[in-house]
């Protein structure tokens, strides 16, 4: 009784959210206004200003997690409170719309949810394949495109072709061209390999597939929030991707694009509530009458009204620095960064690609004379954060780089990892 009571005397004191307290305290100022006046660096480090990552070292990892910035998490702590104290958990329709009209698509080609996985599992089950069907991935998956199709291979007999990824995108495609035959029915392969952050043709290789009738599910985890995306332009039938990367929203947080003209090529295996246009369990047989005729039959049940707010003000935030600008500066540090690296050639391999429309955001390489994970380790020592790729047998050390970094950061990098290799 004594320690409850307790905690109520802290609530009450304001005590017991601490936390919550210091989060308000960092960003409860005026509205960001962007200076786009500013000269290039300093238009940059305005941006930075709003992301709450430490300077106690530098994050060089945005391709696992990309961190949000004040303005979203200031929308969701303000969706979270009015929820908590009104009750009201509302739905995500304006969401939807908005966030689809983003990525140039309608909003009944846009279902919500919660992980690149996630899509690429309703994409992978949906689709209709019967036992010795084929379907085309690389050898460069991440699990979370790999186990989808491993698992309907394993269960449903499935056939699963891979081809080794190469270094430019006249020669992905003939790859892929090879490959195809009369048993093929869908192409499952990445925008941007977690790998080596290699970028596929996907348009090309979506023209390539609908000229013979293949569908394309496309695993888009790196493509939100990095190109200046327009779905429609991509020429997919499907495409999974996810806000907590590059497009800097909340974890827990994914999309998944159906194509309008393909909406009925995709099963939907799982629903719930709001997937259906009317069931009944009073008569008998029970009667279920079908689903509504949008993507929104994919995303059944209680969705967070606050993870949309938050997807939503990362999309606003995008927008308001402007797509392109993005896309551009992503580019631009990302070839900065190859040039670097360039400079170290007799101590490390690059693996990604030099042809500059098959790389957008990540770079990957192979210490010549080190064990790829050690130098992974000092790296860290040095007060950088990075990621191992195991994936694919790679062993290689993988850079990832986003708006809120600097070429400064990339200075320091390229210095401490020269002294790494040594």
């Amino acid at each position: 009784m004594k320690s409850r009571r307790n905690f109520i005397q802290k609530i009450s004191a304001g005590i017991a959210i601490p936390s919550l307290l210091g989060i308000q305290a960092t960003y409860a100022s005026e509205p960001f206004e962007i200076n786009h006046s500013l000269e290039s660096e300093d238009f940059w480090e305005q941006i930075r200003t709003q992301f709450p990552l430490s300077t106690d070292r530098v994050y060089l990892n945005n391709g696992t997690f990309g961190p949000a910035p004040f303005p979203v998490l200031k929308a969701m702590e303000k969706s979270n409170l009015h929820i908590n104290t009104t009750g009201e958990y509302g739905n995500s329709d304006q969401e939807r719309s908005n966030l689809a009209e983003f990525f140039g698509i309608k909003a009944t080609e846009f279902s919500i949810t919660h992980n690149t996985t996630e899509g690429i599992n309703i994409m992978a089950w949906g689709v209709p394949l019967q036992a010795g069907d084929e379907v085309i991935l690389t050898t460069h998956e991440h699990a979370g495109n790999a186990l989808p199709w491993l698992n309907r291979a394993k269960l449903d007999g499935i056939v699963l072709r891979t081809f080794e990824p190469k270094t430019t995108g006249e020669e992905n495609l003939n790859e892929i061209q090879k490959l195809i035959n009369p048993r093929t029915k869908v192409i499952a392969i990445p925008h941007v390999t977690c790998t080596t952050g290699l970028v596929f043709p996907i348009k090309e290789i979506c023209e390539l597939a609908r000229k013979n009738g293949i569908l394309t599910a496309i695993d888009g985890a790196h493509g939100a929030g990095s190109f200046d995306l327009n779905l429609y332009d991509l020429g997919c039938d499907f495409y999974a991707g996810c806000f907590h990367k590059w497009m800097c929203g909340p974890s827990g947080t994914a999309f998944l694009f159906v194509r309008e003209d393909a909406l009925e090529k995709l099963k939907a295996v799982m629903i719930g509530g709001h997937s259906d246009i009317g069931w009944d369990m009073t008569v008998n047989p029970p009667e279920f009458k079908g689903y509504v005729p949008s993507a929104r039959r994919f995303d059944y049940g209680t969705q967070s009204k606050t993870l949309a707010v938050g997807m939503l003000a990362a999309a606003d935030f995008h927008s308001e620095i402007g797509k392109g600008k993005i896309e551009s500066r992503v580019r631009e540090l990302n070839q900065y960064l190859f040039e670097g690296l360039s400079g170290l050639a007799s101590k490390l391999e690059i693996l990604t690609p030099l042809e500059k429309e098959s790389r957008i955001a990540i770079i990957s390489f192979r210490p010549k004379n080190m064990d790829f994970n050690a130098c992974g380790a000092e790296l860290g020592k040095a007060g950088f954060r990075v990621r191992l790729v195991h994936e694919g047998k790679v062993n290689a050390v993988r850079i990832s780089t986003h708006i809120y970094n600097s070429k400064a950061e990339l200075d320091n990098f390229l210095g401490a990892l020269d002294q790494i290799l040594a």
